[in-house]
């Protein structure tokens, strides 16, 4: 029964290798249907992923609204800029949710016995969550800016997970989908 396992788990790793293989073949092949970026472009691209980094979304807006007449400029400042503006969402909704606990706990506490003069417990429960959400999201926006910097720098379209076939649709109409 173990050698007949592996038989079928090594035929059926073949076979999805050789999917694989297909699909990454026939990725290439579309993209290079896109026009190949000029030097410029690819810093520009590259300059709006990293900026991202320190300047939030003001640096992908800027190169943005510059760059207006490069397709592959446009198609990074704006995956770039969707991020932010989900990053920011996201977090000022947490923020704004952590705030929320506090008041309410102490609007709670203030209604009955008074006890201590100490900080609510909501936020000695929520404030380490908060925090880990704020390092972990800071976390994902510096490796989403150097790594899709580095790779638009060598002049990929390539794709921000979700984002990227939004943004390609909208810059690029009939284009095929980043990697």
């Amino acid at each position: 029964m173990g050698s007949a396992s592996i038989g079928v788990d090594v035929e059926f790793k073949l076979t999805w290798s050789k999917t694989l293989e297909d699909a990454a073949v026939a990725d290439q092949t579309e993209v290079a249907s896109l026009p190949e970026p000029t030097q410029d472009e690819r810093s520009m691209a590259f300059l709006a992923h990293l900026l991202q980094v320190f300047a939030g979304f003001i640096a992908p807006l800027v190169i943005f609204c510059i760059k207006q007449d490069s397709r592959f400029v446009k198609f990074h400042a704006l995956q770039s800029l969707i991020w932010q503006l989900c990053y920011m969402a996201l977090f000022f909704g947490g923020f704004f949710l952590f705030f929320i606990s506090i008041f309410a706990t102490v609007l709670h506490s203030a209604s009955g016995p008074h006890t201590s003069n100490g900080p609510p417990p909501v936020f000695f429960f929520f404030f380490p969550f908060f925090w880990l959400f704020a390092m972990l999201g800071w976390v994902a926006n510096v490796v989403l800016g150097v790594m899709y910097g580095i790779k638009a720098n060598r002049g990929e379209w390539a794709g921000y997970p979700i984002i990227g076939k939004w943004c390609l649709a909208k810059i690029a109409p009939g284009a095929p989908s980043p990697s």
